[in-house]
């Protein structure tokens, strides 16, 4: 497995990864929408691990000069507890701090299991009120 950042040619393994992994998610977060608007802003910070030719993960990142943000991480099922999304996040974090930036924030949506293996990677809950508006 290694990790790179993202080409053209990793479109199709990463939408169908982003199916799997965020089944609802809504249309605004689909690789249709999200990748050409990450490709816009900062496309060397969208990331995917790569496994004979096929992705088996990503992680998207961001950084706006005051916090960095981790995004879409998503492993798929069948490589889960191999490593994949550990690495990913320890690259996405190596790029970020190589920008300068002092704390990573990420979401997870209420009842989400993964909170756990974040918290393993060192993230934790901190008393905040996440609100966002779609414009």
């Amino acid at each position: 497995m290694r990790i790179e950042q993202y080409s053209p040619a990793n479109f199709a393994g990463l939408k169908a990864l982003w199916e799997e992994a965020f089944p609802d998610d809504p249309p605004r977060n689909r690789a249709e929408h999200a990748i050409p608007a990450k490709l816009a802003e900062q496309p060397e910070l969208l990331f995917v691990a790569v496994d004979e030719g096929a992705v088996i993960g990503s992680i998207m990142a961001g950084y706006d000069g005051h916090r960095g943000w981790l995004y879409s991480v998503a492993v798929k099922y069948d490589r889960e507890g191999e490593g994949v999304g550990r690495a990913l996040v320890a690259h996405a974090e190596d790029a970020l701090k190589a920008r300068g930036c002092l704390k990573v924030n990420l979401q997870v949506r209420d009842g989400n299991p993964v909170v756990g293996f974040y918290e393993r990677l060192g993230y934790t809950v901190e008393p905040r009120t996440s609100m966002g508006k779609e414009i």
